[in-house]
């Protein structure tokens, strides 16, 4: 099990967010760790801006709800390696998205944008657990056999 370092971020009256540091084409980033998300996501704009060089992202005719939006046009990429602190997975399909509302917010906070959300895909098959006193996340390091 890997229990790895959160910061608790307060967003004046929006609530929470809990980020933590990934380690994505050997460079240091932060995400979001979002318990309501399905899904991991990754920020096209983001990725464009730093990784043009990693980049083939695969069109898909999926779009995606949420983050304010009835629909997005959604994209694939597989990353290679996704560190989160000690914790690691290998060939990782997710999507990407743009993710600018979440990025505005955040620079109009004067917070460093996010590259990205993990969401239930990572955390549930994990056994994921938040601890909010500690500020950790512990997290298998295998998949769960869930029926």
């Amino acid at each position: 099990m890997a229990i790895i370092p959160l910061r608790v971020l307060q967003l004046q009256e929006q609530g929470t967010h809990i980020l933590v540091e990934v380690t994505l084409f050997d460079t240091v980033q932060i995400m979001v760790v979002d318990t309501g998300a399905s899904k991991t996501v990754f920020d096209k704009n983001q990725l464009e801006k730093m990784f043009a060089d990693h980049l083939t992202l695969e069109s898909t005719d999926i779009l995606s709800t949420g983050l304010g939006t009835n629909s997005m046009q959604s994209f694939l990429i597989n990353i290679p390696v996704l560190k989160i602190h000690d914790w690691t997975i290998k060939n990782f399909k997710t999507a990407v998205l743009d993710l600018s509302s979440i990025n505005y917010a955040y620079e109009q906070m004067n917070l460093s944008p996010v590259i990205g959300v993990i969401g239930g895909d990572i955390l549930a098959p994990y056994g994921a657990v938040i601890d909010y006193k500690k500020r950790t996340l512990k997290i298998l390091k295998r998949k769960l056999k869930l029926k």
